[in-house]
């Protein structure tokens, strides 16, 4: 992993969001964080995440409508962002990724399997800028 890669960590929960942010910080990410879609549009504009940590209940505009509008601007289409939620229901994760989301984790988070999972997207992400072929999530 390349030290410095900028994460997002967008949710509601001060005390679920400052965990993550130890986390991401303790595997060598570069973290913001946002407590609702108003600000998390506010700390792209200021530093654009590589990763966005997406809560879906968020108060006002909720984690898949701000994921529609990132993926429908040219500026902020291409960051990877990864749907966190508490509400597993059959169905959410289907709805996630329609949304745009291009990934989908439960809470509580696997502190092991997180960090994985970023670093395989970030990998994917760089492979994909240096115009190497696609290849799937293993």
């Amino acid at each position: 992993m390349k030290v410095g890669h900028r994460i997002l960590i967008v949710d509601d929960n001060a005390t679920n969001l400052k965990l993550v942010a130890y986390l991401m910080r303790a595997n060598g990410y570069t973290v913001d964080t946002a407590l609702d879609a108003e600000a998390a549009l506010e700390a792209i504009r200021n530093a654009k995440p590589e990763v966005i940590l997406m809560d879906i209940q968020l108060p006002g505009i909720d984690g898949l409508e701000l994921t529609r509008r990132l993926k429908a601007e040219a500026a902020t289409r291409n960051i990877v962002i990864i749907a966190v939620t508490a509400y597993a229901m059959k169905g959410d994760q289907d709805k996630a990724i329609a949304a745009g989301c291009d990934d989908y984790v439960t809470k509580p988070i696997d502190t092991r399997a997180l960090p994985e999972i970023i670093a395989g997207h970030l990998k994917q992400s760089d492979s994909t800028a240096r115009g190497e072929p696609h290849g799937g999530r293993s």
